[in-house]
């Protein structure tokens, strides 16, 4: 079992359980997927940065990532439909806790002047969304393989109905949050 899926178990729980004042053990908040997509914008056209942007993002989450195609043509965006758009993996329950781990424990401490992720990614129904500006952070990423760097959109989809319950879920389990008022 992963360490932080077994953290979550044994400490988080109980902790939110009697934070939050939940009677019943279903409805404490959890981390239901992890989203991490690129946007490819320019890159699109290119099919050799486009196969090294998803091998890059199928390494960091350690699964296959897919790439995403327009559903619509936009004249503006010089974007067809069925152009390839960017990349995206979801992952879910152990490859999840993997990551997040990773994230939390290798990945944020490797960044430059990080100060804390910031505290309104929140949409109100408990989602957290937070940007990357490049991928060399991870410890699988190798600089003389990338082409370009590039970065990404990370979304924590929590089963928590508001903000609070998610934010206080998200601040246990570790993710570190800037300093200042919520």
């Amino acid at each position: 079992m992963d360490r932080l899926k077994k953290r979550y178990t044994d400490e988080i729980k109980p902790a939110l359980m009697k934070e939050l004042d939940v009677k019943n053990p279903m409805l404490i908040p959890e981390v239901e997927k992890v989203i991490i997509s690129v946007g490819t914008g320019e890159f699109s056209k290119d099919a050799k940065i486009m196969q090294n942007i998803q091998d890059t993002i199928s390494l960091i989450a350690g699964q296959h990532a897919v790439v995403t195609m327009a559903k619509k043509s936009v004249a503006g965006f010089k974007v067809r439909e069925g152009y390839p758009v960017g990349v995206k993996v979801v992952l879910r329950k152990d490859r999840m806790y993997t990551f997040l781990d990773k994230l939390i424990s290798i990945a944020l401490p490797r960044v430059k002047d990080f100060r804390g992720l910031p505290r309104n990614g929140f949409d109100g129904r408990g989602n957290y969304n937070f940007g990357l500006d490049e991928q060399l952070m991870f410890p699988e990423i190798e600089y003389d393989f990338i082409l370009r760097t590039h970065g990404m959109n990370i979304t924590l989809v929590t089963t928590s109905d508001d903000d609070k319950g998610a934010f206080k879920l998200l601040e246990l389990i570790g993710i570190p949050f800037a300093k200042g008022r919520k």
